[in-house]
Parts: C-alpha cells; sequence; structure tokens
C-alpha cells in the first residue's frame, strides 16, 4: 500500500500509460507518477497546493478547511508526448498547469512547466463534486459543475483554439443536477468524423406534478466536431442526446426494483466496435432496502436507442410519449462531415429546425435495457455496498470468461466470475475476497492493467496494487484447484499455476464450467485429500468452546456431524447453545454430553468432503480448577495426593482416559527395559564384496571420526 501521509488524502487514479509503464493518481495538493510494475517503487512525487491567499478566502467562505480549502487534482490527461495537462480544484478556485513528464520514463522527469492557468469549466470547484474528462486532440472535453455555488453543470469543451461549447446553461431537459461518472469516446462506423463522445452520469429529475424528485442514470453524448449553432444555440451543442440507462429486477409479481443510482462503469473492448461492452455499478436508492447490482450494456442496444424515437410532452398531464411528427434531416444527434453528412461540414449548417429539435427534444424515448434485461450481479441487504468495477476477459480451457473485480464500501475487493446455468440466469461465483484497506476506506477507483496482470486500487487513505491471479492461495490440491474455477488458475500436476491458453501440458487440468473435481482430478489421491486428519480439543464444563472450520471456497455450503462413543454419526442440532458460524461451531456452556467426535463436512458442486476432523473432551471444573491452583507449585498437588484420590476429581469418562494412558505409558516402559536387557547379537560373517571392502572401510574409519576411540 502507498500513502504520501497518514491522514485523508483522496486518491483518485486519473491516467494509466501502459506504453510507459506509469500511472498518474491525484490527491490533496499532490500529483503522484507510479511505476505500474510496482507502485511502492520509483514513485516521482510532484507538490502543487492552492495559494495563501486562495485558501484563506475558502475558509472565510465557511468552506471544510481539511477536505475543501486544498487542491484536490481531479484533471490529469495527456496533451503531446512530453507533456501532461492537469487540474486541481484550487481551495474553491480551479487551476491548470502543464507537467513535463519527458519522453522516457527512465529520464525521471516530472516538474511544472508552464503558468497556472484558470481552470474553470475544465474542473469543479468542489472537490467532493466529481469531475470527468476526455483530452482528444489537444482539446479538453470536461463534465464538472462550473461555478462557485455548484448550481450550474455542464458539459464543456475548452483548451481549444475553436470557440469553447458548453451545454445549454440552467435548461433541465438537458441537465439536472448531474453527477458525472465517466466519459469515453466511442466509434459509431467506420468514418472517425462519426464517432461521439459518450457522458455518463446519474441527475435528479421531477416528476410530472413537478415535486418528487427521483434519481435516473443517463448517458448523453455529443460530437467532438459540434462548434454550435450558426443562429440557435450558438456556442452550446448541437448534437447533444441523452437516454436513461435502466438497471432492475423484474419480480415474480410483475414489479420491478430499480437499481438507480450509477456508482461506476467501465468499457470492454471487442473486437467490432458494436460488440462493445459497458459495465456499470449501480446502487438503490429504496427506502426498503439497501442494495447494488451490475449491469452490462451492449453498444449495439445504446446505438439503437439513440437511433430511435424521441421523447416528447403531450396531453393534459405532460405525460412522455414517443414523438410522432416529421423528423428533420439531417437527423438530430448526427455528426458533420461523417457518413450520413458528407456534404455538410460544421454544424453551423444545419438547418435551423434541426438545431431548433434538438434544443427541444434532447432526451430519447426508449430507456436502454442489459443484456438479458437483468443483472449480473444482485447484493441486497448485505452489509457493503458496490463502489467501482473493472474487468478482464480471460481465456480458459473451456471458453472465454468476464472477470469482475468489485470494490466495496468496506475496503475489500471482490474477484467475481459469472457464469450461465440451466435455467438461463446467472450465476455469479466470488472466486476471492481481498482486504485491500485496512482501515475499511470505501474503494474510489479500479484500473486494470491486462499486459502487466496488476489491479491497482484507490482510496481517500492510500493506493494499494494486487494481481489480477494468486493461483497458490487455492492451496496444493488438485480438487482445490479445480473448485476455485478460477480461469486464471490451472493445476500442473503439481501445485495450482498460471493458466496460459498455448501451453501443452498433458496433466493441465481445468473446468470452468462445472469444477468438478471428480472427472478432473483421478488419480491425484482424491481419497486422501477428502479425509481430514484427527484432532482433540478440550473444553471447560460450563464454558464457551469454539470449533473451527474453514471451508476452502465461498461457494460451499457446511455441514457438521457428531459420532459419540458406540453409536453412529448424527447432523449436530443447531439451538441457540450451539450455533454454526461462518468459522465454525460455537458451543455455549459446554455440558458433558457435548463430547464426542465432530465432522465438519463441506460439499461443493456434489464435491463432498471432510474439512475438519476434532474430537471434544470436556473437562469437569473440580479437575480444572486442581490443574490451575497457583498456590502450588505446577505439580506439586500431584505428589501430595495418592493416584486412587486423585481420580476421584476426574469424572467417569476422564478416569477412563487418565487410566488408558497410564497403562499406555506402562507398556512402552516395560518394553523399553526388555530391549537393553536383551544381549546385541554378533554379526554374521562377510561374504563376497562385502568381505573384500571391511579392510578399506576400516582404515578409513579413523580419518573420518574425529573422536574416533582406539579399539581395545
Amino acid at each position: 500500500c502507498f500513502l504520501v501521509a497518514d491522514e485523508a488524502m483522496d486518491y483518485r487514479i486519473l491516467h494509466m500509460d501502459e506504453d510507459q509503464d506509469r500511472m498518474y493518481v491525484g490527491c490533496k495538493d499532490h500529483v503522484l507518477s507510479m511505476d505500474i510494475n510496482n507502485i511502492t517503487h520509483g514513485t516521482l512525487k510532484l507538490f502543487w497546493p492552492a495559494s495563501t491567499a486562495k485558501i484563506d478566502e475558502c475558509q472565510m467562505a465557511g468552506k471544510d478547511p481539511t477536505h475543501g480549502c486544498g487542491n484536490f487534482i481531479r484533471v490529469v490527461q495527456p496533451y503531446n508526448r512530453t507533456h501532461l495537462f492537469m487540474c486541481g480544484s484550487g481551495a474553491y478556485s480551479p487551476v491548470c498547469v502543464y507537467i513535463n513528464r519527458g519522453r522516457r520514463p527512465e529520464e525521471q522527469v516530472f516538474l511544472i512547466d508552464s503558468k497556472t492557468e484558470s481552470g474553470k469549466g475544465r474542473c469543479s470547484f468542489n472537490p467532493r463534486v466529481n469531475t470527468v474528462s476526455v483530452m482528444l486532440n489537444q482539446e479538453l472535453f470536461s463534465g464538472m459543475y462550473i461555478d462557485f455555488m455548484g448550481t450550474d453543470a455542464a458539459i464543456f469543451r475548452s483548451l481549444t483554439r475553436r470557440n469553447a461549447v458548453r451545454t445549454d446553461q440552467h435548461n433541465s431537459k438537458w441537465l439536472s443536477e448531474p453527477i458525472f461518472i465517466d466519459a469515453h469516446l466511442i466509434p459509431d462506423g467506420s468514418d472517425p468524423n462519426d464517432s461521439k463522445l459518450y457522458f455518463f452520469f446519474r441527475e435528479r429529475l421531477t416528476d410530472n406534478s413537478g415535486n418528487t424528485k427521483n434519481i435516473h442514470t443517463m448517458v448523453a453524448r455529443v460530437c467532438p466536431n459540434d462548434i454550435g449553432g450558426q443562429r440557435s444555440l450558438v456556442n452550446k451543442w448541437t448534437t447533444f442526446l441523452k437516454a436513461r440507462m435502466v438497471c432492475s429486477v423484474l419480480e415474480e409479481d410483475g414489479t420491478e426494483t430499480h437499481f438507480d443510482e450509477l456508482e461506476s462503469m467501465f468499457l470492454l473492448e471487442t473486437d467490432h466496435p458494436k460488440g462493445l461492452l459497458v459495465f456499470g455499478v449501480f446502487t438503490s436508492t429504496s427506502s426498503v432496502f439497501k442494495g447494488s447490482a451490475v449491469c452490462v450494456y451492449n453498444m449495439a442496444d445504446i446505438l439503437t436507442v439513440f437511433n430511435g424515437p424521441f421523447a416528447h410532452r403531450d396531453g393534459p398531464n405532460f405525460q412522455w410519449v414517443a414523438f410522432q411528427g416529421r423528423i428533420p434531416y439531417p437527423r438530430p444527434g448526427t455528426c458533420p462531415g461523417g457518413a450520413f453528412t458528407p456534404d455538410i461540414q460544421t454544424t453551423k449548417e444545419f438547418p435551423d429546425e434541426v438545431v431548433t429539435f434538438v434544443r427541444n427534444h434532447p432526451v430519447m424515448f426508449n430507456p436502454i435495457y442489459p443484456v438479458g434485461r437483468r443483472p449480473l450481479v444482485v447484493r441486497t441487504n448485505a452489509d457493503y455496498r458496490y463502489t467501482s468495477v473493472a474487468v478482464d476477459q480471460v481465456t480458459a480451457a473451456d471458453g472465454n470468461y468476464q472477470v469482475l473485480f468489485l470494490g466495496t464500501d468496506k475496503g475489500t475487493v471482490q474477484k467475481v466470475i459469472v457464469l450461465p446455468s440451466n435455467d438461463s440466469l446467472h450465476e455469479d461465483l466470488i472466486l476471492e475476497e481481498l482486504e485491500v484497506f485496512k482501515n475499511q476506506a470505501p474503494v474510489t477507483s479500479l484500473r486494470i492493467s491486462s499486459k502487466k496482470q496488476q489491479l491497482y486500487i484507490s482510496s481517500e487513505f492510500g493506493l494499494s496494487q494486487v494481481s489480477l491471479h494468486r493461483c497458490q492461495a487455492y492451496g496444493s490440491a488438485c480438487a482445490d484447484c479445480c473448485l476455485a474455477r478460477d480461469p486464471y488458475c490451472a493445476w500442473d500436476g503439481l501445485s495450482c499455476s498460471r493458466f496460459y491458453p498455448t501451453g501443452k501440458r498433458r496433466s493441465r487440468r481445468q473446468d470452468i464450467m462445472h469444477g468438478n473435481p471428480l472427472t478432473q482430478c483421478r488419480g491425484f489421491n482424491l481419497k486422501a485429500y477428502r479425509n481430514a486428519a484427527e484432532m482433540t480439543q478440550y473444553g471447560v464444563k460450563n464454558n464457551t468452546t469454539f470449533l473451527e472450520c474453514f471451508p476452502k471456497s465461498p461457494q460451499a455450503s457446511v455441514r457438521w456431524l457428531i459420532q459419540r462413543d458406540n453409536d453412529r454419526r448424527k447432523e449436530v442440532k443447531l439451538t441457540d447453545r450451539v450455533l454454526s458460524t461462518e468459522h465454525g461451531l460455537l458451543i455455549r456452556s459446554a455440558q458433558l454430553s457435548d463430547q464426542g467426535l465432530y465432522y465438519c463436512l463441506t460439499t461443493e458442486n456434489n464435491f463432498k468432503r471432510t474439512v475438519a476432523k476434532i474430537r471434544l473432551r470436556v473437562l469437569s471444573e473440580a479437575m480444572v480448577s486442581m490443574l490451575t491452583d497457583k498456590r502450588q507449585s505446577q505439580w506439586a498437588w500431584a505428589g501430595s495426593l495418592r493416584p486412587k484420590d486423585l481420580l476421584v476429581a476426574f469424572s467417569p469418562a476422564e478416569s477412563l482416559a487418565v487410566q488408558q494412558f497410564c497403562k499406555e505409558r506402562k507398556e512402552l516402559k516395560n518394553l523399553q527395559q526388555r530391549q537393553q536387557q536383551q544381549p546385541a547379537q554378533p554379526p554374521g560373517p562377510l561374504r563376497g564384496d562385502l568381505a573384500k571392502l571391511k579392510p578399506l572401510l576400516d582404515r578409513r574409519k579413523s580419518r573420518n571420526r574425529r573422536n574416533h576411540v582406539p579399539e581395545v
């Protein structure tokens, strides 16, 4: 874990450059250039605080001196081959500079290389309000709040030789109290002029009565070459459109439970642009329950919605309906100079009716639904919520799988794989859960490097780095490796190790879809593996005893059996006194009747095994008090009592155990005495080659033994 200071610095991973093996992280008053091979080594730090005057003004305005009146770095974008463009909140007075990072990382260059300029329209004033940005051809596109009070939200193009362009100001049809989450340039066909910039955000919308405000997740898009209208929407986007993204669960009674608040999103690229997948983490705003979900959207479905009907308010109640009138040409939202508009070079050439239509109808009528119209992963009534997501496409022996890395608000990262199951629903498996931050600080951002096979995690308090695969954590048994169902790992005949699709090892075992060790691990000593070694544990009567049992996998179900003397195994009856917990069996106020041999059985994928076998012996209180009497020496009490008097303090079961122990010790002592009394038998005469070697060996004995005793 990497820290600049012990206090909360609000770290954000802002840019990753895999070509130069660097990752750029912004936090309070600092920007960090980190080596993605190992973030704890070779980090270059740049200290860039807000000016003293601005900090004083910020505090006089009543802003939080710790989490507000600092320079929180929120924009780091590549400007050219040698420089980055960086912006910070500047104690509620945004500022920007250029950073020289050198041509190659070996140069170890990282310094401010320009005068400070205004960051208004490029970075939000309030560091608690998200800023998203994309740099295209040395033009900065930002989603942020443009004023000190935080009332004027905008998607803004700045740092440009052309005119600055923004969304229509204070027009709730366009933006209504948005919280920006991410932004990406996504192709639309083969013509680069048709590529569009997509902004993902959630916003607060009023209902038809104008009273209640509901939170919806939206995606908006603009054309990067948009320069505004000629007579209407001057210096405003003329290609701005937005659509709602739905992530919901359909209940059996037909009602929908919505996860409305987008927290994080991730783009997973495929071979074809239209096959692009958009993963989103959503949380619920319902007062009934708390939960989070992961939904995945196909880019083709998103394009279909933007090419579909526009929304229009109609009727006495101003209900949203599909616009039925004539749609002007070129279709609103089309980029100039693209495949559909080769004769129109700029947006200023758009007819007035196109620009007017965009101003009044920026919303699409159809919502965007996820693949399968249901979430991939749902967590409700859990003690955590998901905050961020990163996805890796992994090739396994039986196909391609998407592995999700999900950050939580408890400082952990879950590694999840989603498998198709028989009932057309998806089954998600938590492969492992890593505690990356000890203080349970919520994960703020995740970045993945497929090139380095590493995952990078940030929180308010620090940064962490973990490998995408930790195959050794699954143990050294074939069954454990198979049941893990981790597409990164396979059993190679000796251990659980990294799986390489190009490898051709015959002993390699991997079965992600079914995870069946009975078919995959034949010949790897499954019988011995499925049986645990017996352990003895002592408890004290009327005291609490805990029998530990750690299932190898979070998917395994656990059963406890008990076998008392001269009886068959029976299932342990769970009561208020005997509780089965995540880590074992808790027995409150242990009694002599609780004695016996306990079996912890786990079942996963119909594969059963004994994880723990514990023989519990319960000692009486009289026995324990005698053993722990501090007024006498450790074993002084034994000398003051005859053996028969001593046995009175034991229970009948304890007396039998002591007598059996004494009997075994006596038999062992007698055996040792008999062996000592028997004279050693002289060895027989040596024959053959050994007889020839004996004189040579005798001569060498004196040289080899330093303390050789001469023969008499």
